[in-house]
This record gives C-alpha cells, sequence and structure tokens, in this order.
C-alpha cells in the first residue's frame, strides 16, 4: 500500500494575492492568514466533490527574494527516514525534519529534476 497525499502548499511573493486567486478561481475557503509567511489553511471540510473526496492545504508568502514554490505533502511514518531514502534515491534535503508549532513534523526535498516534494509525519496513534 502506497502513502497518500495529505496536503498542497502555493507558496508566492505575495500572500495575499495568492489566496484571494485561489479563493476566487476554485472557491476555496482560505482561513485567515497567520505567522509572518501570511500563511492561509485550506480545511479540507468545505473544500471537496460530492463524493467527499479532496485534501487540504495552504498558499502563503515566502520570504523576500524568494519565488516560491508549488509542491504536494507525503504522509510517512518517519520524515527523516524518508529525507535519507529520497537523498539515498538521488533527490537532495531541502529542510527538515522540523516541528511546525502546534503541528507536524514536516520535511522537504527535492527530487532529481529539481521539484520540491514534502513529508509529513503520521500522526502516532
Amino acid at each position: 500500500m502506497g502513502q497518500p497525499v495529505v496536503h498542497f502548499e502555493i507558496i508566492g511573493r505575495d500572500a495575499g494575492k495568492l489566496q484571494s486567486y485561489y479563493s476566487d478561481l476554485f472557491e476555496w475557503k482560505i482561513d485567515a492568514p497567520i505567522g509572518p509567511m501570511n500563511y492561509g489553511v485550506v480545511q479540507r471540510d468545505g473544500n471537496v466533490n460530492a463524493d467527499g473526496v479532496g485534501i487540504g492545504g495552504g498558499v502563503g508568502g515566502g520570504m523576500a527574494g524568494y519565488d516560491g514554490h508549488v509542491t504536494f505533502y507525503v504522509e510517512v511514518p518517519d520524515v527523516e527516514a524518508g529525507l535519507v531514502k529520497a537523498e539515498s534515491l538521488g533527490g537532495s534535503r531541502v529542510m527538515g525534519p522540523d516541528e511546525v508549532p502546534g503541528g507536524p513534523v514536516i520535511g522537504q526535498f527535492k527530487d532529481p529534476e529539481g521539484h520540491t516534494v514534502g513529508l509529513v509525519e503520521a500522526a502516532s496513534e
């Protein structure tokens, strides 16, 4: 059984403009932005199709001089192990593992062609 995509992220230069754009384009309900990145969370609830299919995500701004990225996050049992495996297969670590304040442990890597992919640690039961 594969590991699921559980979150997406759109980070750019102007968080407010991107949030307005994607909210209008896809009728996403985006929570009020928080933190220095003005990160607005797209809750899964309310952003699914008639069959209940969909994932949550976030839209925010990056750091000065950073053009941004669009990526997805895959749930893994252990972020560090996932990053090590990505590196062993030709990828390169971007960041992590890092604990999001009040949230999960995350990391990011670039695949062999330079695409950014995120990892999020599965909640312990």
